[in-house]
């Protein structure tokens, strides 16, 4: 027998059987059903992989802008991206925690601060929009050897439980005495053209937004109403 005509044996992995069944009679490579189904299941893996494989594209750099604060006397220039809120810019960057986060949507009241006098949502304001404005947190109103007399008469009254919604209702209990005083009128201020009292309906009104889930609202109104009479 020559070389020539020598049984060509199998490859490695492939039986004889299957080597008959992906060659003709003449030793050429013929289709078989296993090779349709390999081929096929490698044709469908190659084409998911470049859907898994895929590099999620690259985010933009996020805008930044400088912001020059007066928060609590002191001068604070910040470094923030332009979507960051007043909130935020005063907790994160600045660590004044004391302002607190609650519904971050501007409904609990927990956020307030005063901005130049007047009391906002600091969860609804952007920081980039108070350039040189003068911010005072619930930090900047007392310290412990030195209490602003609302806080001396929340503490006096209990106007407190869980604490948590405190510096948001000291903050805006001091603006309301101020706008009373101001004479800016509420929705419950029976006379428009008389300058409105601080009476237990005008501060429970203009209060409103502030919410203490602890149910303090008596005792924090008895602190107001405290804190007005010794101004009267």
């Amino acid at each position: 027998m020559t070389q020539a005509n020598a049984p060509t044996p199998p490859r490695p992995g492939v039986t004889a059987g299957e080597e008959r069944m992906m060659t003709d009679d003449s030793g050429e490579a013929a289709i078989s059903r296993r090779g349709i189904l390999v081929g096929g299941a490698a044709s469908a893996a190659l084409t998911a992989l470049p859907a898994q494989a895929q590099t999620p594209p690259s985010q933009p750099a996020p805008t930044t802008m400088k912001v020059d604060l007066r928060v609590n006397g002191a001068r604070r220039t910040l470094e923030v991206d332009t979507r960051t809120t007043l909130l935020d810019a005063l907790r994160e960057h600045l660590h004044l925690t004391g302002t607190k986060k609650g519904c971050d949507h501007g409904q609990c009241g927990a956020c307030t601060v005063l901005v130049d006098g007047k009391r906002i949502n600091s969860c609804l304001s952007l920081a980039v929009m108070h350039e040189g404005d003068a911010i005072t947190t619930i930090e900047g109103l007392g310290t412990p050897d030195k209490l602003h007399p609302m806080q001396a008469a929340f503490v006096k009254h209990d106007g407190y439980q869980c604490g948590y919604c405190t510096p948001g209702q000291i903050c805006s209990a001091v603006a309301t005495l101020n706008e009373i005083k101001a004479g800016v009128p509420s929705h419950v201020t029976p006379d428009l053209t008389a300058r409105p009292q601080a009476t237990g309906d005008e501060m429970r009104e203009r209060m409103s937004g502030n919410i203490c889930r602890c149910g303090a609202y008596s005792n924090i109104v008895d602190a107001m109403t405290d804190v007005a009479g010794a101004r009267a």
